[in-house]
């Protein structure tokens, strides 16, 4: 009894391992998956055929529609990164649509990938807080316009000219060509100065008390008056800032273009100077009078 079980177990291996019937197995494989994928297409060629042209028509409309959104916002002079942005996400809504419209015209349904992609968006959101928050505030820079690219801005200490407004950060530049990035959450609700292009510069000279400061003020109004560093914008303002204790201090206020803010200020002390020593007026040094008292005998 054994034996017969042996020999039937070898004779089903043989019949196994025998090449005719593994290249049977295959083609009987080949012909499932053939009539398979006939019987796809039969039945669902011509949803394939509806689905593919409703996708790639409305793909062309999404595009056209964006260049519309983009020429529109160009025409009433909006920002370049708001049109941008304003135009990408027209033309993502539109194509989400039509695949939503495609994928129903298959028959599946859109629901499942709806509540995916609504609980993926929820993890996400947690774990990208700090992001989000930047491109929240980097919209709401973008809708208010507290400053444009070309302003001079003053924000968490940091003082530089807008090079460019981004979603996420907004680049400074400094006189040294420094790039300095600031994150956009840290600039919306913090207090912001915008001296558009222009910087204020305060400068100051001491003179001897036995000088007429009138005079001196009236002679540095002409010289810095004279030199191009002072922004059209605004005047310079010159005029007696205290009575010291060795001197009268003269403070010159001016504004001058960012970008040249060091050399502006080199070029007025330099003026400045010269034209003192023109007039031959003095600048005195600090000094202290000590007057010593002895006590009667």
């Amino acid at each position: 009894m054994a034996e017969s079980t042996s020999e039937n177990s070898t004779e089903q291996t043989a019949k196994a391992l025998d090449p005719s019937n593994l290249l049977k197995d295959e083609l009987d494989q080949v012909s499932y998956f053939y009539n398979v994928i006939v019987e796809f297409f039969t039945n669902y060629s011509f949803q394939l055929v509806g689905a593919f042209i409703i996708f790639i028509i409305g793909y062309m409309f999404a595009g056209k529609i964006a260049k519309l959104v983009l020429r529109l916002c160009e025409r009433h002079k909006l920002d370049v990164t708001l049109s941008r942005f304003l135009a990408n996400t027209s033309k993502m809504l539109i194509v989400v649509m039509i695949t939503i419209i495609s994928l129903g015209k298959l028959g599946i349904s859109v629901t499942p990938f709806i509540a995916a992609i609504g609980a993926i968006s929820l993890g996400a959101g947690l774990a990208l807080q700090g992001l989000l928050a930047n491109y929240a505030a980097g919209f709401n820079i973008i809708i208010i316009r507290p400053f444009v690219v070309g302003d001079t801005i003053t924000v968490q200490g940091v003082t530089g000219l807008v090079k460019e407004v981004l979603l996420a950060y907004t680049i400074l530049s400094d006189e040294d060509n420094v790039e300095i990035t600031i994150p956009n959450k840290h600039i919306v609700g913090e207090v912001l100065h915008n001296s558009k292009h222009d910087s204020l510069l305060e400068l100051s000279v001491g003179i001897d008390y036995s000088e007429n400061p009138l005079e001196v003020v009236a002679m540095l109004e002409d010289v810095i008056g004279k030199l191009d560093i002072v922004s059209d914008v605004r005047k310079p303002l010159i005029g007696i800032d205290a009575f010291a204790d060795s001197a009268i201090n003269i403070a010159v206020r001016l504004w001058t273009p960012t970008e040249s803010l060091y050399s502006a200020k080199y070029t007025a002390y330099k003026e400045i100077y010269l034209a003192l020593e023109h007039a031959n007026i003095k600048i005195p040094f600090p000094q202290r009078d000590v007057h010593l008292i002895k006590d009667a005998v």
